[in-house]
């Protein structure tokens, strides 16, 4: 009597499909916006990575400023994640 309750249908068995394709497709959306911004940032840091390589292991011009000083200007600039560090002049070796 009450077995038609408990048999699942073709068109329940559709819907659930439909539901669940609908699910997967966004998932997908989801997680190809989130690469396309892992991809954004992993670029972003080869650059800084890159950019800091460059300031730490070039030379500075001391034979215009004397052995133990760089100008201000030649030093590297380095920057922290909360903006909080600032450039202060001293000599290159401190």
């Amino acid at each position: 009597m009450f077995d038609f309750l408990f048999r699942p249908t073709h068109t329940a068995y559709l819907k659930r499909a439909s539901a669940l394709l609908e699910e997967a497709q966004m998932a997908r959306i989801e997680h190809q916006a989130a690469a396309e911004h892992h991809s954004a940032l992993a670029r972003m840091y080869a650059e800084r990575a890159r950019r800091l390589e460059n300031e730490l292991y070039r030379q500075p011009r001391a034979a215009e400023h004397g052995p133990d000083t760089v100008a201000v200007e030649d030093r590297p600039q380095l920057y922290s994640l909360d903006g909080s560090r600032k450039a202060t002049p001293h000599p290159a070796g401190s």
